[in-house]
């Protein structure tokens, strides 16, 4: 199995464990701190890395772009929202960034899982239609990197007649991710998602999931199944007493940062189930720690694996064996908690697994 590791891009150095200062991804683009991290992760090794996408945040696409423009490696995953672009413009965005990156583009499909938060941009679909949207602009990007002559579409969220773009991907498609832990999730992602990512839960549970995605792709008429994703927010120190004293340091900076944000409980069912889990427990499986979702009110994925480098690719180890092949993490100081990943704890996991391809290719020993 080829295990890879994605990371998120922030474009100034704000952190959520500085006390005083606005949670990560707000405000001023920093470009040499953003050129910087950019080429940080490309030489510790990540595969991808993520470009967020918030009503109020930078736009994914102009950023991605720029870092792409700095790195030879790591590829841009674009977070996109359907409701915020037709999806035959996305089409040619992703493919023009698909371009100027050597075929390095990822798209990452957002249905919307807050209905205050969709509506800011002017979308009031409710959530059952948002996944039925999302499912037919995945089938119209397809299309578009991959119709050579112009064509019509009459759907239910789009329609459009004689569309052809001159403009296509590197290597004739790009690799479109979903992510969501509700039935709908399940359904749009397993149908047509080449990747679904998932937020970090026990093992049990999220065992669980990767078979209602594989289901899904059964019914759909599939013969292949989406690549998993993971995403974890690591904690790690030269020893596991010296990590679960930094967990509870990043634990009190989070809880004085995010103190005073007086946020409604969570409509998305990945954030009411990692408040859930937060609730049965703080310890679970190998090393996943649960206290910092709640202080962050499960705002995205917020669950942490606690321990040194060894304990937590052993848990990373433990996610990969029941069909996680794409591990997202990033820290809480983002810089530096990158540069240790790539230092530390990325390495040992691909060590460990190329020495299991090592073992299982090697030739049985016969006695004469």
């Amino acid at each position: 199995m080829t295990v890879e590791f994605i990371s998120a891009t922030f474009v100034n150095d704000r952190t959520e464990i500085r006390p005083g200062t606005q949670p990560a991804g707000s405000s001023t683009i920093d470009r040499r701190f953003l050129v910087r991290y950019a080429r940080e992760l490309d030489a510790a090794g990540f595969d991808y890395t993520l470009l967020p996408y918030g009503s109020s945040g930078y736009d994914p696409f102009s950023v991605a772009a720029a870092i792409s423009q700095h790195t030879e490696r790591v590829r841009p995953i674009i977070a996109l929202r359907p409701n915020t672009l037709y999806p035959t413009v996305a089409a040619k965005a992703l493919a023009t960034l698909d371009q100027l990156s050597d075929g390095r583009a990822t798209v990452h499909i957002i249905s919307g899982g807050s209905d205050a938060e969709q509506a800011r941009e002017g979308d009031r679909l409710p959530k059952a239609e948002r996944y039925a949207r999302s499912a037919e602009f995945i089938e119209i990007l397809r299309r578009v990197w991959t119709e050579t002559e112009p064509f019509d579409h009459a759907g239910r969220y789009y329609s459009f007649e004689d569309f052809r773009s001159d403009f296509r991907p590197v290597n004739g498609t790009i690799p479109v991710s979903v992510g969501g832990s509700s039935a709908e999730a399940y359904q749009v992602g397993g149908a047509l998602g080449d990747i679904f990512g998932l937020w970090g839960e026990p093992l049990a549970e999220t065992r669980q999931q990767i078979e209602a995605v594989h289901e899904q792709a059964r019914l759909a008429g599939r013969t292949d199944r989406p690549r998993i994703w993971v995403t974890f927010r690591p904690i790690i120190a030269a020893t596991d007493a010296l990590a679960w004293e930094k967990a509870h340091r990043t634990l009190g900076s989070l809880q004085q940062t995010y103190a005073g944000l007086d946020a409604p409980a969570p409509q998305n069912v990945g954030s009411q189930r990692l408040l859930d889990l937060a609730a049965r427990g703080e310890l679970h499986d190998r090393a996943l720690w649960t206290p910092v979702a709640s202080a962050t009110g499960a705002r995205g994925a917020s669950t942490a694996l606690v321990g040194s480098p060894e304990t937590v690719a052993a848990a990373i180890l433990d996610y990969v064996d029941i069909g996680c092949d794409l591990i997202s993490i990033r820290g809480y100081d983002n810089l530096n908690d990158a540069i240790d990943y790539g230092r530390y704890l990325l390495p040992l996991v691909r060590s460990e697994l190329a020495g299991r391809e090592s073992r299982a290719t090697a030739p049985a020993f016969q006695s004469a």
